[in-house]
């Protein structure tokens, strides 16, 4: 059977929200039924709005070392503050843009958001991303008893590539990365350290068909993709490493000398 990818039109949902709700709504309207062994993709803004992670910019305070970080990084002081207080560690940055790291997510600005949200305000990752997928994943087994992944997915930047492509921030119920060391290429030479990022590969797929503007698709459902399912909670350190493993952030900060 061949790789599926059903997208769903939902409502847009204005103020906090319950989740699983929303998708079974979503799934009556879209005339769809879950089946064994799908994977749900979630997007990490429809998410964060359900449970009010949206922040009006005017009602910020900021601190001093926020004013220095929105003076060296060309940032409004709001931004800057947000930053700073959902960020675990500030790498660097460049005019407009901190490269930061929180709960093992590294992304630019701490992964706040402008889109999809209304004039003044900003939309934050959402809270313990992992429990919420593990959750959804668990209320659908209760209610459906089938055994289905859940993935919460952004749109991210790749190193010196135009555009944008999927992430899973968050994954439940499917293994997120196959281990491929020990088996062999097509001419026979062993794999040393080959791994395989499954749940970010479904989270690409998906979010193609989700869109980055007006679609109003924040749930996807891929079938028959092949993943390994999982009972087992996923932990974000079964899907990132730290940033000091990272070749890109190793490599950068390990650059020759003029």
């Amino acid at each position: 059977m061949n790789l599926t990818v059903i997208p769903l039109l939902a409502d847009r949902m204005e103020s906090e929200f319950d989740v699983f709700d929303a998708l079974l709504n979503t799934l009556e309207k879209n005339n769809t039924k879950l089946q064994e062994g799908d994977v749900i993709v979630i997007s990490t803004k429809y998410v964060s709005n359900s449970q009010g992670r949206i922040i009006e910019l005017e009602k910020i305070r900021i601190s001093e070392q926020c004013v220095e970080i929105s003076k060296k990084y060309q940032l409004k002081p709001e931004i800057a503050e947000i930053i700073v207080r959902e960020s675990d560690k500030i790498f660097g940055g460049i005019g407009g843009f901190v490269i930061t790291s929180s709960d093992n997510i590294m992304a630019p600005n701490a992964g706040i958001d402008k889109s999809n949200v209304k004039k003044g305000r900003v939309i934050l990752y959402p809270k313990d991303p992992y429990l919420t997928a593990e959750q959804i994943r668990r209320k659908i087994f209760l209610k459906s008893f089938i055994h289905v992944g859940v993935i919460l997915v952004d749109s991210r930047l790749m190193p010196a590539r135009i555009g944008t492509s999927g992430v899973a921030v968050a994954c439940a119920g499917i293994e997120p990365v196959l281990d491929m060391r020990a088996k062999k290429d097509l001419d026979g030479n062993p794999l040393k350290v080959t791994f395989q990022a499954a749940a970010d590969n479904l989270a690409t797929i998906a979010n193609h068909t989700m869109g980055e503007g007006a679609e109003s698709k924040p749930f996807a459902i891929v079938r028959n993709s092949e993943v390994k399912l999982t009972d087992k909670r996923i932990s974000s350190a079964e899907m990132a490493i730290s940033p000091d493993q990272c070749v890109y952030v190793r490599g950068l900060s390990n650059s020759p000398r003029d």
